[in-house]
C-alpha cells in the first residue's frame, strides 16, 4: 500500500488533534484512508497501528466494529440502499433487487461481515444501509456522494444511466 504525499499530510495533521491520546486518532485516520481508497485493507490496518504506536488489533477492532468501514474494494459506483422500516415500507427490497438485477450484482455470499457485492465487471458494488435520513421520501439510496429519493425499482434503468462513465 502506497499513499501519497497529500494523505500522508492530511494523516499527520489529523493526528494533531489528539495529543493525549493518540488512539483517538484511530476513526479519523481509517476515515481519510477509506476516503482515499474505497476500502481499509489490512495493509491499512497495519498501518494506522504503526503510525499510532497501537497493536494492530486494536485498530482492526474499529474496523469490523463499525459497519461504514468497508474490508473489500467496492466498485466505482457505490451503491448504498436505506432499509431502515420508513424505506423498507415504501419498498427499498424491491429497489434493492431491481438494483441487483440491472447491474448483474449477486448478493448471495453477503453477511454482517461483508456486506458489500460487486457486479462482475467491477462497476457497480452495492449493500443495505442503516439510515439515510430521509424517511419521508423513502425508498432512498446514495450512490457514492449522491443522495437519491424516492428512487422506486421502475426508475433504477434511469438512475443507473447517470453513471454509465
Amino acid at each position: 500500500m502506497t499513499l501519497p504525499p497529500a494523505l500522508l499530510e492530511k494523516i499527520d495533521e489529523a493526528i494533531t488533534h489528539y495529543p493525549v491520546s493518540r488512539r483517538s486518532a484511530v476513526l479519523p485516520l481509517l476515515h481519510l484512508i477509506q476516503h482515499h481508497f474505497g476500502y481499509i485493507e489490512p495493509e491499512a490496518v497495519h498501518f494506522v497501528a504503526e503510525k499510532l504506536e497501537l497493536q494492530p488489533i486494536q485498530v482492526l477492532e474499529v474496523v469490523t466494529f463499525y459497519p461504514g468501514f468497508r474490508q473489500t474494494a467496492p466498485g466505482k459506483y457505490h451503491i448504498r440502499v436505506c432499509r431502515t422500516l420508513s424505506c423498507a415500507m415504501a419498498g427499498s427490497y424491491e429497489l434493492m433487487e431491481s438494483l441487483c438485477q440491472a447491474t448483474g450484482i449477486d448478493r448471495s455470499h453477503t453477511d454482517h461481515h461483508h456486506p458489500i457485492a460487486v457486479s462482475p465487471d467491477g462497476k457497480f458494488s452495492i449493500e443495505f444501509a442503516e439510515c439515510l435520513a430521509s424517511c419521508g421520501s423513502g425508498p432512498v439510496c446514495m450512490v457514492n456522494d449522491d443522495f437519491h429519493e424516492a428512487i422506486t425499482p421502475d426508475k433504477t434503468p434511469g438512475l443507473l444511466a447517470k453513471y454509465q462513465g
